[in-house]
């Protein structure tokens, strides 16, 4: 029964994941609608200053991405990734920031232990 359950959650989550996808669920008082995320139309286009975002500022994003996270609830002209991306590779290197972050906090808290 275990892994029924978790093919199933597999193959949702794999399926929501699909460009252009909608997975609806609906309880007695709401329905809550998720998608997938749609393209960015900002991907290798330069920012008022010239620059793309490659890996490392992907890295560097995705390490101070918590701070950044609470201050942009503070001043509305900062966000936490940068639209003017060269796409995957950037993707990659926050990806790997956020990661680095969870896996030295985890570590702290061991430590602490």
């Amino acid at each position: 029964m275990k892994k029924i359950l978790s093919l199933a959650l597999f193959a949702v989550l794999v399926a929501g994941c699909a460009p252009g996808s909608t997975i609806e669920v609906t309880t007695t008082e709401t329905t809550i609608q998720l998608s997938a995320p749609g393209p960015n139309p900002l991907i290798n286009q330069p920012d008022t200053s010239g620059r793309v975002a490659r890996a490392g500022a992907g890295l560097w994003h995705g390490i101070i991405a918590p701070v950044t996270l609470v201050l942009s609830f503070f001043n509305s002209n900062m966000h936490i990734y940068e639209v003017h991306n060269v796409g995957s590779e950037y993707d990659l290197g926050f990806f790997l920031g956020m990661t680095l972050v969870i896996a030295i906090l985890g570590i702290l808290l061991r430590m602490r232990r």
